[in-house]
């Protein structure tokens, strides 16, 4: 494999996520990008063959008070001009749906998302989760289904999980890079959060994740090899 995927995250992320390492094995160059800490974002080039926009403690509505989401959206709509692969992570999937002109709102009963949740493969997208029964989340807002998007999956707090626009945009509302260390990290810099209603507790967590995390670790590689092979 080569060319270069451009990866955007927010200010409060380390970059040691499952999916830039799996992104160096399959043989492509990554290229990190942050606007929020002041980074610039590369306008798409011939070399440039994917791009992922991670999550963050930001809401996809804020770019009013953080002009750096309104960066991204609009260099989301640039990057999507371009018809290469596009993936958004949780936050990412929600500001995906904001340019495509869905809404994004915190759950109608004021419930969370956080832990390992179960999930469906939504009726039609047959394959999309092969493998994989529950999938990490760590959000209160969702997004609605872009017109014109196909639903992808399906989980019973926020119905919406995942969808894709086109080819190869995809939005998904939950966390398959984030590997155990990751999950443990937030747990400790966040654990406040773990009072919020309907979030997992840490123990219920860290035994979830000897069940589900390498399931979901081996679907999120085969999905960025089919993935990338979309732009070619």
């Amino acid at each position: 494999m080569s060319g270069t995927v451009i990866l955007i995250d927010h200010p409060v992320g380390r970059r040691d996520d499952r999916a830039s390492r799996i992104l160096t094995e399959l043989g492509y160059r990554i290229e990190w990008r942050c606007p929020g800490k002041g980074e610039t974002l590369p306008e798409p080039g011939p070399g440039d063959v994917g791009a992922i926009v991670y999550g963050g403690a930001e809401s996809a509505n804020d770019d009013a008070t953080k002009p750096y989401l309104r960066t991204e959206l609009d260099w989301i709509e640039r990057w999507l001009e371009t018809g290469k692969p596009f993936l958004g992570l949780c936050l990412g999937g929600q500001m995906l749906a904001r340019v495509l002109g869905a809404r994004v709102d915190p759950h109608p009963e004021s419930l969370y998302e956080i832990g390992y949740v179960p999930i469906e493969t939504a009726a039609g997208a047959d394959g999309f989760l092969d493998g994989v029964s529950h999938v990490y989340h760590w959000h209160h807002e969702g997004f609605t289904v872009p017109a014109g998007a196909e639903l992808l999956a399906t989980g019973p707090v926020f119905p919406n999980q995942a969808y894709r626009y086109g080819r190869n945009a995809y939005g998904l509302q939950f966390h398959p890079e984030v590997t155990v260390p990751v999950m443990t990290r937030w747990m400790k810099e966040a654990g406040h959060m773990l009072e919020y209603p309907n979030a997992h507790p840490r123990a219920r967590q860290l035994a979830d994740a000897e069940r589900f995390d390498a399931p979901l670790g081996s679907w999120l590689e085969r999905f960025l090899d089919d993935w990338l092979g979309t732009g070619a």
